[in-house]
């Protein structure tokens, strides 16, 4: 099979990536792609590099995702500054955000009102309507792919992740991808489909938002679906006790098992929850956190290069301009992975660069009427952490086989933790 190819007069082909860029770190690594903090030669800004190995492209969402970032600018969207091309790499050159993931912020702000939730939901539906104005569907929401720009208390919410993404003139889509949890039943039910779906995955990060849970769980991806399917979700007391009706009116609404029938973007942005009319200013971190760190600690403490790390390095880059870039020489450096859960040198599992030979699973045993889900490859299945000795390593995200499936804890209101069901597939 020949290599895949981008075409577009708007590339830049260069040399060596290096002639451009100091690169400073590793942000992250997936199965085919590594982000790298680097500093612009040029201008002495900072971005986010997003490396591609050509032969690799036939395996990723690159082109769709390249498209798609060309065609749109917006605040709440994670922007496209430049895009590179050399002999054996594609470069994206993306605005770099240091505020972290909208978990981390939750959990470290110390008090959580539903007004706070509705501010982060009204910053997506806006960034949404606009991506559906121009005729482009996420499909991919969760909160892992929402993103704080910087630390500042007021940061504002950054969409991530447009691998994939659809730009649908028509506006119907056949094709099923997601992550379990988050896609609507349409999806699953292998119906046409429309931008109505990423407003269902806006009313299940809402929920979450408001107690810290998802509102569907089960121990397998079948029975999982068919809750979905049949939008079976509940305001679980003592949780939802304190939660203003106006809240549940809004998820209702974006959880609607119709598409026909479900809130457009513009019509949840007037809902009065959103505007802030009647989002209730009762402190309710103390519910929520306990459950978000119950059901999506994993998520958390699988991430060691998080987002006051990254601001302290930034700090320490400003203050030391003239220091060397990360490698002298070559396209990209060579990194070395190591599986945390078994610390030791490096194996067969690793190629020559010291990159994992990632396998992604897809969807696990699905009943008749249901179809595996095509999974985002572009989401770093590996996260950056630091050893003791201060070096850099990835830890894997390690898959739960099918005896340890059965083994899952459950959270206080008896539901099985789903620790898979928030992962990237």
């Amino acid at each position: 099979m020949g290599r895949k190819e981008i075409h577009g007069n708007w590339k830049k082909v260069i040399n060596n990536i290096k002639d451009l860029f100091d690169f400073r770190e590793v942000l992250g690594s997936g199965s085919f792609s590594q982000v790298f903090l680097v500093k612009e030669k040029k201008t002495g800004n900072f971005y986010a590099l997003k490396c591609v190995k050509k032969k690799l492209l036939h395996h990723s969402n690159l082109e769709n995702e390249i498209n798609v970032l060309r065609s749109i600018k917006h605040s709440n969207v994670i922007g496209l500054h430049d895009f590179y091309e050399t002999r054996t790499h594609y470069y994206l050159v993306m605005e770099l955000v240091s505020g972290g993931e909208l978990f981390d912020r939750i959990i470290d702000r110390g008090m959580y009102t539903e007004k706070d939730a509705s501010h982060v939901i009204r910053q997506v539906l806006e960034a949404v309507s606009y991506l559906h104005k121009n005729s482009i569907v996420h499909r991919d929401l969760k909160p892992e792919n929402l993103l704080y720009h910087n630390p500042d208390e007021d940061a504002k919410i950054m969409i991530s992740d447009f691998g994939l993404s659809k730009m649908s003139d028509h506006g119907v889509m056949s094709t099923r991808c997601g992550t379990p949890g988050y896609v609507a039943p349409e999806v699953l039910a292998q119906k046409p489909y429309n931008k109505a779906v990423d407003c269902w995955s806006i009313g299940v990060i809402a929920y979450i938002l408001l107690c810290g849970y998802p509102p569907f769980y089960e121990d397998n991806e079948t029975k999982l679906f068919s809750k979905i399917m049949k939008a079976e979700y509940a305001f679980h007391s003592p949780y939802w006790d304190e939660i203003s009706e106006s809240a549940k009116d809004f998820i209702r609404h974006m959880m609607e098992k119709n598409p026909k029938k479900r809130y457009t973007t513009e019509q949840a942005l007037l809902h009065p929850w959103i505007i802030g009319e009647t989002a209730s200013t009762n402190d309710i971190y103390e519910s929520v956190c306990e459950q978000i760190q119950r059901n999506f600690a994993q998520s958390r403490w699988r991430k060691a290069f998080n987002a006051a790390t990254a601001v302290n390095h930034l700090k320490k880059l400003q203050l030391a301009h003239n220091d060397p870039p990360m490698s002298p020489t070559g396209d990209v450096p060579d990194i070395e992975v190591v599986d945390m859960c078994c610390p030791g040198p490096r194996d067969s599992h690793l190629d020559s660069n010291g990159n994992p030979h990632v396998s992604v699973p897809l969807s696990g045993e699905v009943s008749k009427g249901l179809c595996p889900l095509k999974p985002s490859h572009t989401e770093p299945m590996h996260a950056l952490v630091v050893t003791e000795t201060g070096k850099h390593a990835y830890q894997s995200e390690p898959q739960l086989d099918s005896a340890q499936s059965g083994k899952r804890g459950t959270n206080q209101i008896g539901q099985p933790l789903q620790t898979g069901i928030c992962s990237v597939m």
